[in-house]
């Protein structure tokens, strides 16, 4: 007789049949029924020695150990490339997979099988057998039904960490997509049998939930749609589950719900690798729920609706102390919210209603100088990212246009809110940085255009002190040569263009000073390293002359007694920083300039880029020297 283990699916059989007759006598005439439900394998159940004390536990974990093996098989020859074409080999072993879970399921529908039975094997099974559902449809099918069976047979309150673990396992495997579905079908009939305590349930579910869609959206050949499915089945479950509670655990289900849909709106549109304007239809299926949580789009692109739900979520009792801890399971909302409006905006909206709600909370944001900023402030995490697409980039500079547009002439509007732009100072300068960062990475001239063009708007709608700390910051945090030469550029025209009071000209006039010395001057030591930073060095020289430019045209203009009183109060042009600008700044970078251009003519072989930078060298040479004729100039008149 062939030994009952010569295979996997010979000894998961076997199990079976043990697993089964666990609770009867063979005597009994239960045995017969056991007989008659493993008729096809009638041999199998011969050979096996069954014994009514045999602990059910330990034939569950022998059978999960066994299935597991027989998945390795599986997996071994799906990721097989020379038995990958092998489809005799291929379809023995799906037949064979088959027939092992088809079993599975007859055992669990059987009227005779105790619930002791199908409970033991509800711990162990359905993380083993989700790893099956690569081979086929079929295969697929059966496991969803073994998953159903164990949600309608035992406890909620058992299944839901059961289904949690396996999740948390199925996401790692190479297929997730495939291997997660049944789980996710599983949690979202879970989620509506529990009876109490729904929230707590939901907080340790719905995290993992989210990391298992993640993980199916970055696969590279999973359709958008079925990502979709799988988070509107969640969403729905959530919402049954809320529909039903009162008071403070259905406000904080909501909320709940709420993050969740947010989170997923930016897991999703990551997952995008087509045009946006094609799931415009799907993503917009999330605003019903919005709706039942009450965000509004106005709430989403300031963050006040983020802000409460985080803030309803992490202001529970006391046994809730792990609530801030849990917020962090929620990393992308902020650009979730974001990318709601951008959704919304995009969305050729049929209702009139919706297009004129979204015109309103625009003239919203036109209007109220705070809410612009926090605005501003949502929308960085959309122009920083580094992993969507760039439509999503161009819809939201399109939207900064639209929401800066004629906002020019409200300087003495926005000197009004002073105090808040000093609270929010950080979140602008953030903003201003992703505006830079998405200036040098634009796939193309005509973004680079119209984000430059936003970034100026956005500086206009600064109060004058603040736009001056703004561009100084970015200065002093940009590596880049060229981006720094572009915001030296800005620093000169809001020079030119604004008047300001005598505090306000010792505030420019100062960080004048602080910028053109960290280029010219590098905190490192040295002078500045050309031909590397020569688009940076030509800036700063222009700025520094245009400085000297400007005070000593309001010297002339105002008079003798004018001039008395500037020249205390003017940084550029006291002779103090006049001599230390000529000394260790002009002076030291004109030796480095002519030695370099000295010795890139004496090259023979120079090629065309060298030739370039010998050019703009050259400028360099001319702007300096006039900066120093200006200095020398001053300095004699003091």
């Amino acid at each position: 007789m062939p030994s009952v283990t010569a295979s996997p699916s010979r000894r998961v059989q076997e199990l079976l049949a043990l697993c089964f007759s666990v609770s009867f006598s063979i005597s009994s005439p239960s045995f017969v029924l056991c007989a008659l439900f493993l008729g096809n394998f009638p041999k199998y159940f011969e050979s096996v020695e069954v014994e009514g004390s045999q602990d059910l536990q330990s034939l569950a974990t022998e059978l999960a150990i066994c299935l597991d093996s027989f998945s390795d098989k599986v997996a071994s020859k799906a990721t097989d490339d020379e038995l990958e074409n092998d489809e005799v080999e291929n379809h023995e072993l799906e037949n064979d997979v088959i027939q092992v879970l088809a079993e599975i399921s007859k055992l669990l529908s059987s009227p005779e099988t105790d619930q002791a039975v199908i409970d033991a094997l509800s711990f162990v099974l359905p993380q083993v057998i989700s790893k099956f559902t690569i081979l086929s449809s079929r295969c697929l099918e059966l496991v969803e039904e073994i998953v159903d069976r164990f949600v309608e047979a035992c406890s909620p309150r058992d299944m839901l960490p059961v289904l949690c673990e396996a999740l948390h396992d199925a996401r790692c495997s190479p297929s997730p997509s495939i291997c997660c579905t049944p789980l996710l079908h599983g949690l979202s009939k879970v989620f509506n049998l529990v009876q109490r305590r729904h929230y707590e349930h939901l907080k340790v579910a719905v995290p993992i939930v989210l990391k298992a869609l993640k993980d199916i959206s970055l696969e590279t050949d999973v359709q958008v749609e079925d990502v979709f499915d799988k988070a509107l089945g969640i969403a729905v479950s959530i919402r049954d589950v809320s529909s039903k509670l009162r008071n403070e655990e259905d406000t904080k289900v909501r909320c709940l719900l709420g993050l969740y849909v947010i989170q997923m709106t930016a897991i999703l549109s990551v997952s995008i690798r087509d045009k946006v304007a094609s799931c415009v239809p799907l993503v917009m299926q999330f605003e019903p729920f919005l709706i039942y949580c009450g965000l509004t789009y106005l709430g989403l692109i300031t963050g006040n609706d983020t802000e409460k739900l985080t803030s309803m979520v992490a202001g529970g009792d006391d046994d809730d102390d792990d609530d801030d801890d849990f917020i962090s399971y929620f990393p992308d909302i902020k650009l979730g919210a974001s990318l709601l409006f951008i959704w919304a905006k995009i969305s050729p909206n049929d209702a009139e209603d919706a297009s004129a709600a979204l015109r309103k909370d625009v003239d919203e944001l036109q209007s109220n100088p705070v809410k612009r900023w926090e605005a501003y402030g949502m929308l960085k995490y959309i122009l920083s990212s580094g992993v969507l697409l760039w439509e999503f980039k161009r819809h939201a500079i399109e939207f900064l246009l639209d929401l800066t547009k004629g906002l020019a002439h409200n300087i003495l509007l926005i000197d009004l809110y002073t105090v808040q732009v000093y609270q929010h100072s950080k979140c602008l300068i953030s903003i201003f940085q992703a505006v830079t960062v998405a200036i040098m990475y634009a796939p193309d001239a005509g973004v680079r255009t119209k984000t430059f063009e936003a970034l100026k708007r956005i500086l206009s709608d600064i109060p004058t002190p603040e736009r001056f700390d703004i561009l100084r910051a970015l200065v002093t945090n940009s590596q880049s040569s060229s981006m720094r030469a572009i915001l030296l550029g800005l620093v000169k025209d809001n020079m030119r263009k604004i008047s300001v009071q005598a505090t306000d000209c010792a505030t420019v006039d100062t960080h004048v000073m602080e910028l053109v010395e960290l280029v010219l001057r590098p905190p490192q030591g040295g002078p500045p390293l050309l031909p590397d930073q020569s688009d940076a060095v030509l800036a700063a020289l222009n700025l520094y002359r245009f400085a000297l430019l400007f005070e000593s045209r309001d010297k002339t203009i105002e008079g003798e007694a004018a001039e008395e009183k500037s020249r205390g109060g003017s940084e550029v042009l006291s002779k103090k920083n006049l001599e230390t600008a000529l000394k260790e700044w002009l002076l030291p970078l004109r030796l480095v300039v002519s030695c370099i251009i000295a010795e890139n003519l004496k090259e023979d072989d120079s090629h065309e880029s060298e030739l370039g930078d010998v050019s703009l060298l050259n400028t360099i040479e001319y702007v300096l020297y006039l900066c120093i004729e200006l200095v020398e100039g001053r300095l004699k008149r003091h």
